[in-house]
């Protein structure tokens, strides 16, 4: 984070307080506690307005739980009383703008709702009027839209209010806020992290800005809620494009930034220019804050996983100590007769190297127990290794009260290439979304970082190097059963991410059979895919969450 020299406050100035939080669905409580403590820490630092994310009372997002009547009512009684809670504290001259969720009084239905909390009271509020309803979003099922444009007036400061997808779309609020001489527009937001957005909310909001001929400033929500990840970078955008403030991602920040007196030109923020994150580190920091706010949102303190040497299970092993420490993590070696020794040794390294808790569970006597009664061949004697494996972990779970997590890739995901009730068991896959060749790029990044920061890398090499294996069946490779990854992910991006049909794919220079073998493995898989555990969704399109196709279907072209 860069620091800006401080600037001495001027008659008019208003000092605006950015208060980029995580938060947890339906926890009206300690979601108040939070918002109460943020506003605390601004009034301290000398701020009159503080902006938080959209619904920060309620959690976001809330799903079906707006429904529910007496949720609302909960809901609402909380603003109230958090209002009278921030008087008593002293906090009262403070403008909080939080989100939440009201009623439409005429439909008896949810509305996505902003409200100002002013001496003690609810002062104003506000209804988000355009509601989403494309990839994750589900908002036009759930809320009614509002009809109002609100201007609120601080200290002598017009500022224009709007939410999320208000700023994504033309017409009202922002074409009335163009023609009302608002001196701010704040929009708060619930804006899903996905790799490569960034900039688009950048550019979204200069144009913004400079519609209604003020700053714009974009408040986004921080955090993990199932298999959504809010990576925060909230900012503020004069109404030329230049930026103003801008806040670290992946981390609940408090910054501030001065709203000049009417007329006078706005400077970059006396607290927070954060640094621009590269792509391999803002994926990597998703993943791990997904798994960190899933495992805390479940209770849980520790998290298990089978280590079988293999970059998969490495990266994951990583990003679980990353999340909440080795000494909580508890990695499993399960080898089989066609476990290789240096497998083997690649586990119990990783194992050393991040201080997880480490354990042999060989499972050559279960395998013979089985195979005594049921004298399996091919498919399905490889399979029955990867489902008692699935059984040792979910053993090692409920004894020990852990997470347990699944190692597989987007990739595998794709193409069927793992086992239901096997290694697709768990609770939470922290990389269901990242494609095999990601997988290996993020694990180089990952040691670099470590390198450049002068600690040891954290994957063992030869995880990452070596042709990847499930070791199902002797002298095994993936490349058996599959295009070799750095061909077969060119074309699943192609297929899934840019959905190219059969044509458009040969039109991209891919060879018949290669195209003809993915697209059925793909839509073959889809079954398998509807049983997978959550993971976090890092990409425009991640399975599950955006993509759901029919279990049975024909359609190839």
């Amino acid at each position: 984070m860069v620091k800006q020299e401080e600037q001495p406050r001027r008659d008019g100035d208003l000092l605006v307080a950015l208060a980029q939080i995580d938060t947890c669905v339906g926890d009206l409580d300690g979601n108040a506690d939070i918002i109460m403590d943020y506003s605390r820490k601004a009034a301290e630092q000398g701020a009159t307005l503080v902006v938080f994310p959209e619904m920060s009372l309620t959690g976001y997002p809330i799903e079906d739980l707006a429904f529910r009547a007496s949720f609302r009512r909960a809901a609402w009684s909380r603003a109230d009383r958090l209002a009278k809670e921030l008087d008593e504290q002293g906090l009262g001259h403070l403008y909080v703008i939080v989100g939440t969720v009201g009623t439409d009084t005429d439909q008896d239905r949810p509305r996505n709702r902003l409200v100002v909390l002013h001496q003690g009271r609810v002062e104003a509020g506000y209804d988000k009027h355009f509601l989403p309803n494309y990839g994750v979003f589900d908002e036009y099922r759930i809320f009614t839209p509002g009809d109002r444009t609100v201007v609120l007036e601080v200290q002598g400061h017009r500022i224009g209010l709007a939410i999320c997808e208000d700023i994504w779309q033309e017409g009202d609020p922002i074409s009335d806020l163009a023609g009302r001489g608002i001196d701010l527009l704040v929009t708060i937001n619930g804006s899903p992290f996905e790799e490569g957005k960034g900039h688009v909310r950048y550019e979204l909001a200069a144009r913004r800005a400079k519609q209604v001929g003020a700053p714009l400033l974009y408040l986004n929500q921080v955090g993990g809620q199932d298999d959504l990840v809010f990576d925060g970078g909230s900012f503020v955008v004069n109404q030329d494009g230049t930026l103003l403030e801008r806040s670290p991602r992946f981390v609940q920040d408090l910054s501030t930034w001065t709203l000049p007196a009417p007329g006078e030109r706005p400077l970059p923020s006396e607290s927070c220019m954060a640094e621009e994150m590269p792509g391999d580190e803002e994926v990597y920091r998703a993943c791990v804050l997904g798994l960190k706010d899933y495992m805390a949102k479940n209770h849980f303190t520790g998290v298990c996983l089978g280590l079988s040497g293999g970059i998969d299970s490495a990266l994951v092993a990583t990003m679980a100590a990353d999340a909440c420490g080795g000494e909580h993590v508890r990695g499993i070696s399960m080898p089989s007769r066609y476990s290789s020794e240096g497998s083997r040794d690649d586990a119990a390294d990783l194992a050393q190297r991040l201080g997880v808790r480490y354990v042999v569970q060989a499972i050559g006597p279960e395998f013979d127990a089985f195979q005594g009664q049921l004298h399996l061949e091919g498919v399905a004697e490889e399979n029955l290794q990867a489902r008692i494996r699935g059984v040792i972990v979910m053993a090692y779970a409920n004894a020990e009260g852990l997470l347990a997590l699944a190692t597989g890739n987007k990739s595998e995901l794709a193409c069927g290439y793992s086992t239901i009730y096997g290694d697709a068991v768990g609770g939470y896959a922290p990389i269901k979304d990242l494609l095999k060749t990601r997988v290996w790029q993020l694990a180089r990044w990952r040691n670099a970082e470590a390198q450049a920061r002068g600690e040891r890398e954290p994957i063992p090499v030869n995880s990452i190097v070596k042709p990847p294996s499930a070791e199902l069946r002797q002298g095994q490779k993936d490349s058996d059963s599959l295009p070799d990854y750095s061909l077969l992910d060119k074309v699943l991006e192609a297929y899934i991410e840019h959905a190219h049909g059969r044509a458009d794919l040969l039109a991209d220079g891919f060879d018949p059979d290669t195209v003809d073998t993915v697209m059925r493995l793909v839509d073959r898989a889809e079954w398998k895919r509807r049983q997978y555990p959550l993971g976090p969704k890092v990409t425009s399109l991640a399975f599950g969450r955006d993509r759901r196709l029919p279990v049975t279907n024909a359609f190839r072209e």
